[in-house]
């Protein structure tokens, strides 16, 4: 059973740590959803970076009623800043992240710390989502949202996380609960690419576990003024620099030379960010006909079937650039049958 209110005088078990930018349209039905939480004792340190819309007003009229809210204010210096300022102020075991403009579900906090209660190899744990309105946004890409959802959701465990951790950021980042003590150590950082992807990363390359609460527990806003759609931090160039940056200090880290598999457009980006950090392919293996034969980027392709043979000049690791789930299935089917292990000999980079 988990205690609903902190004894007196002791810090709640959660801290809800929630940056805060002009968000006064959605903070009512944000806050509301918080207040509603059964289950664990928490607080919630709520960060204005400089608001102009009156969500500092809301926030403090929040706090004076319900002592649960502590509102720290500052000028407006971006999410990094704000979260490692919120953190400072968390005083809760774990640490759950919250967007102010979403909603979260009655039981998330508690199916959450539930969650790192029942295993404590855990350092932190995300859920499933849906992402609202169902509506496409004007500037969403091809492969939008509605397709993230989905593989998202599709993920159920550390182990799910740990594998497919450079197909995309496997945790929707607010939807992370992690240890304070974990956070506090590895703590946010500005390395020009999405922080929430970043620090996932840094902590499995640690060797913690991130794991999955398989439910729906959280509301996920989606929309043309998203920060994730305006600022360039979020674009398709900085994560493949982000997960090129981690590879090359994983899986490549002992080799200059790999084995590419799929040369199509996330390959093309994958590969172009490796050169860039002194990591290039040996070999490209591909499907489409008019490539087989060809030398790109220093390297021959060849087909599938000549992959054996290429593994037994040279055991080089393999980074698979294959962005959809059916194909990514079948090379992966392909792999074990050569009795190549995911994570030691290849991972898949969509």
């Amino acid at each position: 059973m988990l205690p609903s209110a902190a004894p007196a005088g002791a810090p709640p078990l959660v801290s809800v740590l929630m940056p805060v930018r002009d968000a006064a349209a959605t903070l009512a039905a944000c806050v509301a959803s918080i207040r509603r939480q059964r289950g664990p004792s928490w607080e919630c340190v709520a960060v204005d970076d400089g608001s102009r819309d009156g969500s500092a007003a809301y926030l403090a009229q929040i706090a004076a009623d319900d002592p649960r809210f502590r509102v720290l204010s500052q000028p407006p210096s971006g999410i990094v800043a704000a979260l490692e300022r919120g953190l400072r102020e968390c005083r809760g075991r774990y640490v759950a992240r919250m967007d102010a403009d979403d909603i979260m579900l009655a039981r998330r906090l508690q199916r959450q710390v539930e969650a790192l209660v029942a295993d404590p190899t855990l350092a932190g744990v995300g859920c499933h989502v849906r992402i609202f309105p169902r509506t496409r946004a004007s500037n969403e890409p091809a492969l939008g949202r509605r397709e993230y959802e989905g593989w998202l959701n599709s993920l159920r465990s550390a182990e799910d996380v740990a594998r497919d951790a450079f197909v995309e950021c496997p945790l929707a980042h607010p939807t992370f609960m992690l240890e304070r003590s974990v956070l506090e150590r590895h703590r946010y950082r500005d390395a020009g690419w999405p922080e929430d992807y970043d620090l996932v990363l840094r902590l499995l390359g640690a060797g913690l576990r991130l794991g999955v609460v398989p439910e729906r527990l959280l509301c996920w806003r989606d929309g043309a003024s998203r920060l994730s759609r305006t600022s360039p931090t979020y674009t398709i160039e900085r994560f493949v620099r982000c997960k090129a940056h981690f590879l090359a200090q994983g899986l490549l880290g002992c080799s200059p030379d790999y084995i590419l598999w799929g040369y199509g457009k996330t390959g093309q980006k994958l590969a172009r960010a490796l050169a860039a950090l002194g990591k290039r392919p040996r070999a490209i293996i591909e499907l489409h006909p008019g490539r087989i034969g060809q030398c790109i980027l220093g390297a021959r392709v060849s087909s599938p079937s000549m992959l054996p043979e290429l593994l037994r000049q040279a055991r080089l690791p393999i980074v698979v650039s294959v962005a959809r789930p059916g194909p990514r299935g079948e090379v992966r089917a392909a792999l074990a049958a050569l009795e190549l292990v995911e994570g030691r000999d290849y991972v898949c980079a969509a």
